[in-house]
């Protein structure tokens, strides 16, 4: 399990004491809104998330990073790489809490994420699931150079699939 650093912040591995920051960050509404089937989670439900996130780096070898600020060291939420049986694709994602947004927190760490996923993994594409109505996670994955590839269908919602290769990644 890999830890990144960037110049605000620490992508890490979950730890147990960061259960109530995460349950605080997920059971938030406007947190959950896009994600996916829109509803707060109840700590029961957080937990098995923050338990899958780390289940995750053991099954695959890769997965989602607790997002830490390295100022201050708040958990801010998560940023990283999900493919649980199913999905569409090998996904970047990323979810912090609001008081956090708009400081490009979001784009700093998917980059990182993204050097890390196609230097180290050997992936050659990436794509982020994003509901129309996620303006903010559309302008990131934008400036991440993500480009609307198609759409599908998850939760029985409507979702665009943003995405890049690993060749347009290296000419950005």
């Amino acid at each position: 399990m890999v830890n990144l650093e960037t110049e605000r912040l620490l992508l890490r591995m979950f730890h147990e004491q960061d259960f109530e920051d995460y349950f605080a960050i997920f059971s938030d509404r406007e947190v959950v809104r896009y994600l996916g089937d829109g509803e707060p989670l109840s700590r029961f439900t957080a937990w098995r998330s923050m338990a899958a996130m780390v289940g995750h780096w053991q099954l695959r070898g890769y997965g989602m990073w607790a997002v830490e600020e390295r100022n201050s060291g708040v958990l801010l939420g998560r940023i990283g790489f999900w493919k649980p049986e199913g999905w569409p694709g090998f996904e970047i994602g990323w979810a912090l809490k609001p008081a956090y947004w708009g400081r490009g927190y979001a784009t700093e760490g998917a980059k990182a994420a993204l050097n890390y996923g196609f230097s180290s993994l050997d992936i050659d594409h990436v794509i982020s699931l994003i509901y129309p109505e996620n303006i903010r996670s559309i302008q990131v994955a934008q400036r991440l150079g993500e480009k609307l590839e198609d759409k599908t269908r998850l939760f029985d919602r409507d979702v665009l699939i943003y995405g890049i290769t690993r060749e347009q990644w290296s000419l950005t």
